[in-house]
C-alpha cells in the first residue's frame, strides 16, 4: 500500500501564495519516478477535478483549465515528492486538495487518461486550502 502525505495547505489572502507537498514512503525511493503523479481538489458539494499532473520524469505536466498560468506542478524523484505552487489564489481555489499516483510503465503519457481520478491506485488524506479575506 503506497501512502502519500500531504502538506503546506493553510488560511491565504486572495491573490496569495502556498506550496502544497506530497512525499511517498521511503521504501519506493527506487521506484518514485514509474509513478506519474496528480494533484486533485474536492470543494463541498462538487466533484473532485483535476489541478495538475505530472510525468514520471516530470518533463510533462497537465493542468486544469481553471488553474492554468497560475499553479505549477513539480516533482523531485530524488526526495520522493511532488510540489504544488500555487499563486494568485482566488477564493474558488478554496478546498482539499489531494495527491494521488498511478505506476505506469511509460515515460510519457502514453494511453494513461491523467485527468480521471478514478485512473490513480493511491491517495493522500488531503489537506485544506482555504482562500479568503
Amino acid at each position: 500500500q503506497l501512502q502519500l502525505v500531504e502538506s503546506g495547505g493553510g488560511l491565504v489572502q486572495p491573490g496569495g501564495s502556498l506550496r502544497l507537498s506530497c512525499v511517498a514512503p521511503r521504501s519506493i525511493l527506487s521506484v518514485f519516478n514509474q509513478y506519474v503523479m496528480g494533484w486533485y481538489r474536492q470543494a463541498p458539494g462538487k466533484e473532485r477535478e483535476l489541478v495538475a499532473a505530472i510525468t514520471r520524469n516530470g518533463n510533462s505536466a497537465r493542468y486544469g483549465d481553471s488553474v492554468k498560468g497560475r499553479f505549477t506542478i513539480s516533482r523531485d524523484n530524488a526526495e520522493n515528492t511532488v510540489y504544488l505552487q500555487m499563486n494568485s489564489l482566488k477564493p474558488e481555489d478554496t478546498a482539499v486538495y489531494y495527491c494521488a499516483a498511478e505506476k505506469v510503465e511509460w515515460t510519457g503519457w502514453g494511453q494513461f487518461a491523467y485527468e480521471y481520478p478514478e485512473e490513480y491506485d493511491y491517495w493522500g488524506q488531503g489537506t485544506q486550502v482555504t482562500v479568503s479575506s
